[in-house]
């Protein structure tokens, strides 16, 4: 076996739900806008946390601070400064965590305007544009960019442009159908993104926010392109019910997948050839070190980085 089969690039886990468990304050549709504004020290915390977890790559929690969704709440001219409060404290939590391994911080480029949701993906110059705004708040204050989340080939194609053109890495993560891991939630195929994304320039190709039982159906399909590849899935029951202007506290939870089922799925995920895996949203800091123990116990190496084969 070459030795960079053994290589794992182990991210992060899910960081709005993680954050509603540790404060006070209510979830609202802008949550992790309003945390990094009202309560930075969680974020730079919970950071802290995945890493200490044995996370190689956290991502910046700025999910729900896209141009659209600002602009409803009257937030659109303080953009700037929640992608800098983001990098900030993606370095602060870097820089308090007592473990010394590498960590990079991913930029995120996430849905425009809601997740799940194909119908409300803008145009395709709109998509440009506001990708385009994205990447330029957060190229100087990340090592790689992390598109996650899209559901249709407009949405990829798009992102992963606007993030290639700054030369930094490029990964590319799609969320499928809970019932059929081989099809985008907005209904396209996984084939038809996995193309567009390494068409596109992609350096990665990824599955997340879905079950982990649909992930193990689409990484046999992003096994074909010839690119690292792997997935972050959600411990949601129903994701797919969520509607644009909602909050995740819509959504049940599965009571099924504790830290030692998921780190199950996920190794059944390294046995499809994955190299790169993670959570999503309520796969918190006790999975991400369960299934990293698991990963070196199994005799893995962590990566930053996926390694060549």
């Amino acid at each position: 076996m070459p030795i960079a089969e053994n290589h794992v690039v182990l991210l992060d886990g899910g960081m709005g739900q993680e954050l509603v468990k540790r404060s006070a304050r209510p979830p609202t549709p802008l949550w992790s806008t309003t945390v990094l504004l009202e309560e930075p020290k969680l974020v730079a915390d919970l950071h802290a946390d995945y890493i200490d977890a044995q996370a190689r790559v956290i991502t910046l929690n700025n999910y729900t601070a896209t141009p659209w969704r600002l602009a409803q709440h009257g937030l659109s001219h303080e953009l700037p400064a929640l992608h800098a409060a983001a990098i900030a404290a993606a370095q602060q939590g870097r820089k308090q965590a007592k473990s010394e391994h590498p960590v990079v911080v991913a930029g995120c480029l996430p849905p425009l305007v809601s997740s799940y949701q194909a119908e409300d993906v803008p145009s395709a110059d709109q998509c440009a544009l506001d990708y385009r705004l994205l990447v330029e708040v957060q190229q100087a204050g990340v090592d790689l960019f992390l598109c996650e989340t899209l559901s249709t080939v407009l949405e990829v194609q798009e992102a992963t442009r606007a993030a290639v053109a700054t030369g930094k890495p490029v990964w590319v993560g799609m969320t499928v159908d809970d019932q059929d891991g081989t099809r985008l939630r907005g209904g396209e195929s996984l084939a038809q993104g996995a193309q567009a994304a390494a068409d596109a320039g992609a350096q990665a190709l990824l599955i997340n926010c879905a079950w982990p039982e649909a992930v193990s159906q689409g990484l046999v399909v992003l096994a074909q392109f010839g690119l690292p590849f792997g997935g972050y899935a959600n411990g949601f029951s129903h994701a797919a019910a969520l509607k644009k202007g909602q909050t995740v506290a819509h959504l049940s939870v599965r009571e099924d997948l504790t830290p030692e089922a998921y780190t199950a799925h996920v190794l059944h995920w390294l046995s499809l050839g994955a190299r790169i895996v993670g959570g999503c949203c309520e796969v918190g800091p006790a999975h991400i070190e369960h299934l990293g123990q698991a990963l070196l116990q199994g005799g893995y190496t962590l990566s930053c980085q996926p390694m060549p084969a």
